[in-house]
């Protein structure tokens, strides 16, 4: 079997699981590591190819990009014209429509594959709100998250300029309505009140009730732990009150990192464009013989 080449552009809490599951996947092998910096490489990274251009990798079929959401088109962009396929976990849920038309016309034109949004939420929750709908066409569905880190929303706050430290916990308040409390450190020389007011009126918190504070060591916060509750009531056919839920309490770059994997697998079996998840057959995603995960999983 000949095995996909992946790289993995990025090597902070995604990148590190994005590695952990390829190495654990029979289909993939490792074309390598792309750093800003081969410098200070961790001993995890001793046997791989590291280096700061993907170009200096060797029969790359798929890049798998962990990089902060607000780089992923550049990066994309940048790959997808070299003819290699790209996946991310952009989480910019208002720009995922304008994100996936700019780079299918990328992909198009370099006959490459880009998928978009392939983490959990936006992406694998996104499958599962998809075949909810499928099963209740009229309807409400609610999605819930946490309580727990967010990771796109604790990368936004370190990029605000007077933080030192963050992390980004959000609660659910119910019926899809959430609460964010951010927790700095603050640099010397930077007011609380400034830095704060910059916090909530980006973009990532605009739209939230986002209350934000200021802690000694962000360090002694930290937990990795996230989940998700859905819960959609509608109607089949003429039916009314069907219900259903779906809950799960995760690692949360450890599932973000197994679902890019498993998402550059689909990568491979796709025709030329970009895609969200809810494009592409659930069974794309998975490894082994087509008609063996058939009889097992019908």
């Amino acid at each position: 079997m000949k095995k996909i080449r992946a790289a993995v552009v990025g090597y902070g809490n995604i990148g590190k699981f994005v590695l952990e599951a390829l190495e654990a996947a029979p289909d993939f092998e490792v074309a390598g590591v792309i750093r800003r910096s081969t410098a200070n490489t961790p001993e995890a990274l001793a046997r791989y190819k590291v280096a700061t251009s993907i170009q200096a990798l060797q029969d790359v079929n798929v890049a798998i990009l962990c990089t902060p959401t607000r780089s992923v088109e550049a990066y994309a962009n940048e790959i997808l014209a070299l003819g290699i396929n790209t996946v991310d976990s952009f989480d910019i849920h208002t720009d995922i429509v304008g994100l996936r038309s700019r780079l299918d016309e990328v992909a198009r034109k370099h006959n490459a594959v880009s998928v978009i949004s392939a983490g959990w939420d936006p992406g694998s929750d996104s499958v599962v709100r998809a075949l909810l709908e499928a099963c209740a066409p009229k309807g409400l569905t609610y999605t819930n998250f946490g309580p727990g880190m967010s990771m796109g929303h604790t990368v936004a706050v370190k990029a605000i300029d007077g933080v030192k430290a963050a992390l980004s916990m959000t609660i659910p308040t119910g019926t899809g309505i959430h609460r964010r409390m951010v927790y700095i450190e603050l640099k010397e020389g930077y007011q609380f009140d400034e830095v704060a007011r910059a916090i909530k009126t980006d973009d990532y918190f605009a739209h939230d009730e986002t209350h934000v504070i200021e802690v000694p060591c962000v360090d002694s916060l930290l937990d990795m732990g996230h989940g998700v509750h859905l819960t959609r009531k509608g109607v089949s056919g003429q039916t009314q009150n069907q219900r259903f839920e779906f809950s799960m309490s995760i690692n949360n770059p450890a599932l973000t990192g197994q679902v890019l994997v498993s998402t550059a697998r689909a990568s491979m079996r796709q025709q030329a464009g970009a895609y969200t998840m809810i494009e592409i057959p659930v069974i794309d995603y998975l490894y082994g013989e087509r008609d063996e995960l058939i009889r097992r999983l019908v």
